[in-house]
């Protein structure tokens, strides 16, 4: 099977399913209370097909998606870091005992950025989550300025 993640392609693992070119590198299980990401050994590609498995609810809330990241076109990014990777190693707790098995780390602005801090704390990133806590909306809400 073809790579996916592309060389010199810097990825956003909290992209938007619906992002160009976005695929999925991980499956949210866990509990509603304490949700987690299972990794993927290989990325999929964001599909019709897979989306409609999905339905009734949004992708975003079943699937961690990455895509290329939006750079200056983000919200979270200040012109030369990723400061929601920034505030997830500074608040989030760690909660995987070992370093996740991860098959778009090379390509991850998290990963370039925090190193090891970010992919302590990435599993508990859930992208559309309508049970966060008051901290994982704290952390998510983009800082102006």
């Amino acid at each position: 099977m073809k790579d996916i993640a592309v060389d010199k392609t810097t990825l956003c693992p909290s992209a938007r399913p619906e992002s160009e070119d976005s695929v999925v590198f991980g499956i949210i299980s866990g509990t509603v209370a304490e949700p987690r990401v299972a990794y993927l050994k290989q990325p999929l590609p964001i599909t019709d097909e897979l989306i409609a498995k999905a339905s009734p609810i949004t992708p975003a809330e079943i699937f961690r998606t990455a895509a290329t990241c939006a750079t200056k076109g983000c919200q979270h990014f200040d012109g030369q870091d990723c400061r929601l990777a920034m505030r997830i190693v500074e608040k989030f707790p760690v909660v995987a005992e070992e370093l996740p098995t991860c098959s778009i780390r090379r390509d991850c602005r998290w990963w370039q950025q925090e190193g090891k801090a970010a992919c302590m704390r990435c599993p508990q990133v859930i992208t559309d989550n309508y049970n966060a806590s008051e901290l994982a909306v704290e952390v998510a809400t983009p800082i102006f300025g």
